[in-house]
């Protein structure tokens, strides 16, 4: 008889061939149970959830089962039903218990009973605590909800307490901790635009406290590291941008809590003094260069309602002028603001936005923008002609090196403001007295451009020689357009922002898109030598080997 063959051994059992491949089935099978467990699992704990609160609001034999659902809260913080299930839960059983006063310990009542409304108490703390917790969770579903179970929590424990100073000073401390929640690095922008949104921005006491609490969160931003202190900052900023401005000027309080109406919570006084206070706190602050200049950005529209005086910003303001490039432009735009809006005085505006033009503002990149606000800066018609004669003099100078596509705006601009300003127009056709030597041997320009102070350069004396200059330039587009300034100003203003967005780009792909109408007059004829004698004297040589010997 043959030997017994081990079918255990042989790699080629069909037995095993079979179990192998059945086993993914196996597996999915095993994974649907697993599923199917899991949510039987979470269904049960929801349910043990419910049957735990509804025993506590019966009994306060039950009391203790508080810390079951807590460990619920913190146990299954990564599965968010189950952990929300039991915050809403526990939401719903301390709302109840304030309401009953059950937190609250009365001087005649027994030992016992005081013990039991401090576990209360350090069980309501712990629960805060979670969902402090929660609110620094990943998930904006979760943090959501537990922001909204903050606050009702905060409005019923504020509402227990008759004295209105035992009420404002929780307030405040709840508040500083809620903000450190919201601030924090884990936390996420949507939580805090919901906090924004749905309480700072409808109600003024909840303004109040988040303002308080903003500016001992600088404070505290003080002792920790260097980026940490930047992003805190950022966050406050973020935060103090979400606010509507129109409230700095509101008649009445809308209030969150029912404070009184003499308190100094309802009073929009003090509100716009904390708001310039915290302001004022951040403008000290190490600032980056990004946060600058977005604390620029909200000068004029969230920054200055809030201020009784805003002479106060005049520092910033010049320091972040001498910053240079864009900053200064953003900083004098502030600067106009208040002196057209508030009527702040700030007698080196102009000469500090004279100093702005060089040539590198024709070529950077801002250059748009640069002259929008130049024209808002100088369309006053009470402006001195020396003034605005110094303004057209220097960008009409500073366009002989300037490249093309700048050239096409500021000539508009010269324009448009010798249109605003008649006084000025005599500059264009200027002659010189004894104009017959002038044209043979020359004269030298009065303007200076090197002087710092625009009423001092003899701008008005000097003319627009340079526009002339412009009118031979190489490109025909900058020739053409500079032949405006010579013919006669029947046109009332040009629209500077179809000018505004040419660059090489654009001016050569307009080129490119002209339809020829005449055909170019070019050489028709191949030359066979360019570098050397024709050997043919019929057809002659070529200019450059009539002009050089490259042999």
């Amino acid at each position: 008889m043959p030997a017994a063959v081990d079918t255990t051994a042989n790699p080629a059992n069909p037995a095993k061939r079979k179990r192998k491949a059945t086993e993914p089935g196996l597996r999915s099978k095993k994974k649907s149970r697993k599923v199917e467990k899991d949510v039987l699992c979470n269904a049960n704990v929801e349910e043990e959830i419910l049957r735990l609160e509804g025993e506590i609001m019966q009994s306060r034999k039950h009391y203790n089962k508080i810390t079951t659902l807590l460990d619920y809260c913190t146990k299954y913080r990564t599965q968010g039903k189950i952990s929300i299930t039991a915050a809403v839960s526990l939401c719903r059983v301390f709302l109840r218990l304030i309401a009953l006063g059950s937190m609250i310990h009365h001087r005649e009542a027994p030992e016992t009973e005081a013990i039991v409304v401090r576990w209360l108490q350090s069980q309501f703390n712990s629960y805060k605590n979670t969902l402090h917790t929660i609110l620094q969770e990943p998930n904006p579903g979760m943090q959501s909800t537990a922001l909204t179970l903050l606050m009702r929590l905060l409005k019923e424990e504020s509402c227990s307490s008759e004295d209105i100073h035992i009420r404002c000073s929780r307030n405040t401390i709840n508040y500083q901790r809620l903000l450190a929640s919201i601030t924090s690095s884990n936390s996420q922008e949507s939580a805090r635009e919901e906090f924004v949104r749905k309480y700072v921005q409808p109600y003024d006491d909840i303004r109040h406290y988040t303002i308080i609490s903003l500016n001992h969160l600088l404070k505290e931003k003080d002792l920790e590291g260097h980026e940490q202190s930047l992003d805190k900052l950022d966050v406050i900023i973020f935060i103090l941008a979400l606010l509507d401005p129109s409230t700095a000027e509101k008649r009445t309080m809308d209030t969150f809590y029912q404070e009184e109406i003499s308190h100094p919570i309802n009073n929009i006084k003090t509100h716009r003094k904390l708001a310039q206070e915290l302001w004022l706190n951040i403008l000290r602050c190490p600032l980056s260069k990004v946060q600058r200049k977005s604390i620029l950005g909200l000068i004029t529209t969230h920054i200055a309602p809030w201020f009784t005086r805003l002479e106060l910003l005049m520092d910033f303001l010049t320091d972040s002028y001498n910053a240079g490039g864009s900053m200064s432009l953003a900083a004098l735009s502030g600067l106009f603001h208040l002196m057209q809006e508030k009527n702040l005085d700030y007698p080196q505006f102009f000469p500090k936005l004279y100093s702005l033009l060089t040539s590198d503002v024709l070529h950077s990149k801002h250059r748009s923008r640069f002259f929008r606000l130049l024209n808002i800066f100088l369309s006053s018609t009470h402006l001195p002609a020396a003034l605005v004669a110094s303004f057209i003099k220097r960008l009409a100078r500073l366009s002989l090196s300037a490249p093309p596509s700048a050239i096409v705006v500021v000539v508009p601009w010269l324009y448009n403001l010798l249109k605003t300003h008649p006084s000025c127009t005599f500059m264009i056709h200027k002659r010189p007295e004894y104009s017959d030597f002038v044209e043979g041997e020359g004269m030298d320009d009065p303007f200076d451009m090197t002087e710092s102070d625009p009423m001092e350069t003899k701008a008005i004396d000097s003319s627009l020689w340079e526009i002339q200059t412009l009118q031979a330039h190489y490109h025909p587009n900058v020739a053409t357009i500079a032949k405006i300034i010579s013919e006669q100003f029947t046109k009332q203003a040009y629209n500077l922002e179809d000018f505004l967005d040419h660059s090489y780009s654009s001016m050569l792909n307009a080129e490119l898109s002209k339809e020829i109408k005449k055909p170019p007059v070019i050489e028709y004829e191949i030359p066979k030598k360019i570098l050397f004698r024709n050997p043919d004297p019929a057809h002659g040589d070529s200019l450059l080997v009539n002009l050089w010997d490259f042999s």
